[in-house]
């Protein structure tokens, strides 16, 4: 249950960051919770393989490769998915600053019901 919540609350995200950023767009919301699990596949997967790589580059820039590589499977999951769109880099870029706050917000609600 506490999956699909999740599941749910990050397509809820996607769709509002997409609504609040001119270069993101979202076909409907089963689109945004496809884009949202498909966005957590591919950071599970070669997004941990591209960190592992990275590791000395991240540990010199203190993250900023991880943010990097995050924004990366955002544009992979653009070509990917024919109804979730993204203008360029810098779009993904926002779009992930964006879809962070918001996901620290519902998290900070999370928290405060258990």
């Amino acid at each position: 249950m506490k999956l699909l919540l999740e599941i749910l609350l990050m397509g809820l995200a996607v769709v509002l960051a997409a609504f609040i950023l001119p270069g993101v767009s979202v076909d409907g919301f089963f689109t945004a919770i496809l884009v949202a699990i498909l966005i957590a596949l591919a950071n599970a997967t070669i997004g941990f393989i591209l960190r592992l790589l990275t590791f000395p580059i991240n540990f010199l820039t203190l993250g900023l490769m991880s943010f990097i590589i995050t924004v990366l499977m955002i544009l992979l999951v653009d070509n990917l998915m024919a109804g979730f769109s993204t203008s360029g880099f810098f779009s993904a870029m926002f779009f992930a600053i964006i879809l962070s706050i918001i996901k620290m917000i519902f998290g900070s609600f999370n928290k405060e019901s258990n």
